[in-house]
């Protein structure tokens, strides 16, 4: 079973809590795990795409890292000295990688919530709370692939017509590239403006206003709460216990790697590849369920 049968709030909470960890946190060894935690989640909900675009974030943190170090001077280490004097430092470039992985850990796991949270989700746990909102947040991720469908249809029927963005010499390409871009932007528009009125014409945002849905929690969900919040506890002891505290100015200054300290790295780990391991999980028991079931004559 995925990770997105269970409550949409379950979803929710998780990467709200990951996200936020990974926000926050600058020790290498937990982003470390963040990234290949979500490279290996990424993978499994979206296939080999994922897996080379991850690769492809690797060389992605070195070049920022040798950025980073050229325009930011700090650090005790010094390895070479730039053309105009500066030196760059082995703590600069260290911290430059550290940011760098942060960010393509939070891209990796933005790729797993796009692929979780549908519009359904979103307009079920914000539906109460904020109607507007939560209808905006709904036509907003529909967007993306929805105006990557209408492009690709436009650009096909520009073609038949001798109009594509590569057909022509160079000027005529460029006029059918504005074209196909103002009929695009035309066509996104009135799709807005159909959304908003049809949803307001069906009474979507009015007082009182009940809404269906297929959702309900219940035991499984319940579990996997109290493991989410039993990992976050866990993990704010080790917070606590500066078991996360990493310092790069003026030097490189990390927690000798311990026992307990293995033990939350295998902690949070786990914490990372839950919705995987439920998944796992689910159709390990589905396939052992239906080899039970007897065989039609």
């Amino acid at each position: 079973m995925r990770f997105d049968a269970y409550h949409p709030m379950i979803s929710a909470l998780y990467f709200l809590f990951l996200l936020s960890f990974v926000t926050v946190i600058e020790h290498p060894v937990y982003l470390g795990i963040s990234f290949l935690t979500g490279l290996i989640y990424a993978t499994k909900l979206k296939g080999k795409s994922a897996f080379l675009f991850g690769l492809l974030l690797l060389p992605g943190i070195g070049l920022y890292a040798y950025y980073y170090s050229r325009y930011n001077h700090f650090g005790m280490t010094n390895l070479r000295e730039t053309a105009i004097g500066n030196m760059i430092t082995l703590e600069s470039i260290l911290y430059g990688g550290i940011r760098g992985l942060k960010a393509s850990s939070l891209l990796l796991w933005l790729l797993c919530v796009h692929e979780i949270f549908t519009t359904d989700k979103i307009v079920y746990l914000l539906g109460r709370i904020s109607p507007k909102l939560s209808l905006y947040f709904a036509i907003l991720l529909r967007t993306a692939p929805k105006t990557v469908t209408t492009a690709h249809r436009i650009q096909s029927v520009q073609e038949a017509m001798g109009r594509g963005i590569r057909q022509g010499n160079f000027f005529r390409r460029v006029q059918n590239l504005l074209r196909v871009g103002s009929i695009l932007l035309t066509f996104m528009t009135e799709s807005f403006v159909e959304t908003a009125d049809s949803m307001r014409s069906r009474g979507y945002g009015l007082k009182g206003r009940t809404a269906f849905s297929l959702y309900r929690f219940d035991n499984r969900d319940r579990a996997v709460v109290v493991t989410l919040f039993l990992g976050a506890a866990l993990l704010g002891s080790a917070y606590l216990l500066d078991q996360m505290a990493a310092l790069y100015d003026p030097k490189i200054i990390l927690n000798p790697i311990t026992g307990v300290s293995v033990l939350f790295y295998l902690i949070y780990a786990l914490l990372a590849l839950l919705p995987m391991l439920l998944q796992c999980l689910g159709e390990w028991s589905f396939e052992k369920n239906r080899k039970r079931l007897p065989e039609r004559g």
